[in-house]
């Protein structure tokens, strides 16, 4: 059996009803619109979410408050207490080594440092932002914080 063998099923498949081709098709003159109103127009049909004049729903609802800046930029938020955890000693912290240790998601997201949890370790941190409590706390275990990375 190939491609061009197959054939659906018989009386699977039924022609369209053509409209608008003659009285002799039971589908001509008015081609099942009726006589005058929207309805028999072309285009006839009232939107999504039209109520027949009423106010629309979408329209009656509160919208929501306050202003989102699109020039905001979101942080992610680092502890010290992970880079506690996920780093050797005199490791150089920056983006590609957050990524590896798989804290961020892309090397290039802005990270900012807090001073959550304590070091130990001497650490070079190369960040785009850093907390007073966190470079007090890096700057005490004998690291250096470089800004911005």
């Amino acid at each position: 059996m190939q491609l061009h063998d197959l054939t659906p099923a018989p009386g699977s498949n039924k022609r369209r009803k053509r409209v608008g081709r003659g009285n002799s098709s039971g589908k001509g003159t008015y081609s099942g619109r009726g006589q005058n109103g929207q309805g028999s127009r072309s285009g006839g049909t009232k939107g999504a979410g039209f109520e027949g004049g009423q106010t629309p729903l979408a329209m009656r609802l509160p919208k929501l408050p306050g202003f989102v800046s699109p020039r905001r930029i979101e942080y992610t938020a680092i502890n010290v207490s992970d880079l506690e955890a996920r780093f050797e000693n005199d490791a150089v912290v920056d983006g590609a080594a957050l990524m590896a240790a798989r804290l961020v998601k892309s090397e290039f997201e802005p990270v900012k440092v807090l001073g959550n949890g304590e070091i130990t370790k001497k650490l070079t941190v190369k960040v785009d932002k850093i907390s007073a409590s966190a470079k007090a706390k890096i700057e005490a275990a004998g690291g250096k914080v470089e800004l911005p990375c």
